[in-house]
């Protein structure tokens, strides 16, 4: 039988789905830059740090920021005696700025990020919530948390057709790294997501709003 994929986006945040953000005091920080950190992969996947780390800067900056370089920042800290993104992430934000002087601070952490097989199937799922720091006053001015997952639907295939499909599916998402793709779905929903995304900054056209 045909086998049909699609994306289903599961969004889970901090402040609650059905409760707007409180964006008062991204407002008044007015960040224009931003510096993003290498995730805290919590995973088992350990592609997960730099893999996901790669698909960041785009949606960022498309919301009208400057984002600094990510290949850049992560070099810029192991000179300064941050060798690992757990380091990093417990670096001062007075030691950031010296190194890199943002006007905020991207802190990612990857709660999942892989495939896993579940019974006749095997799922690809990120998991990534994110706080932005002010580099000035050093307080939380927006944090967020998404989850993406594809879905399958194998029709009546049988167990027999199931576990076939479900192992060669695993098989070409640990040697091409699907959640790679899927978190471009996480992206979305994290900086874009309706009453709950970043607002546009500076450099956008409605900015702060």
């Amino acid at each position: 039988m045909k086998q049909v994929f699609q994306y289903v986006v599961l969004l889970a945040l901090f402040v609650g789905c059905a409760t707007p953000y409180n964006y008062e005091k991204f407002r008044e920080a007015k960040p224009r830059s931003i510096l993003i950190l290498p995730p805290m992969n919590q995973s088992t996947d350990v592609r997960g740090t730099y893999s996901y780390l790669s698909t960041v800067t785009m949606p960022v900056a498309e919301r009208g920021f400057y984002v600094f370089p990510v290949a850049v920042v992560d070099q810029m800290m192991k000179e300064n005696g941050l060798p690992s993104a757990n380091e990093m992430h417990q670096a001062s934000i007075k030691k950031i700025r010296e190194i890199m002087s943002p006007d905020a601070i991207l802190y990612l952490t990857l709660e999942r990020y892989g495939t896993t097989y579940v019974v006749v199937d095997s799922q690809t799922t990120v998991t990534v919530s994110g706080k932005l720091i002010s580099a000035i006053t050093g307080e939380v001015i927006w944090e967020g948390k998404a989850s993406a997952t594809p879905g399958s639907s194998s029709g009546n295939s049988g167990i027999a057709g199931l576990l076939v499909a479900a192992i060669i599916k695993q098989a070409v998402s640990s040697s091409t790294d699907e959640a790679h793709k899927v978190s471009a779905q996480a992206n979305q929903m994290l900086f874009n997501g309706k009453d709950t995304g970043l607002l546009n900054g500076p450099y956008a056209p409605n900015s702060f709003e």
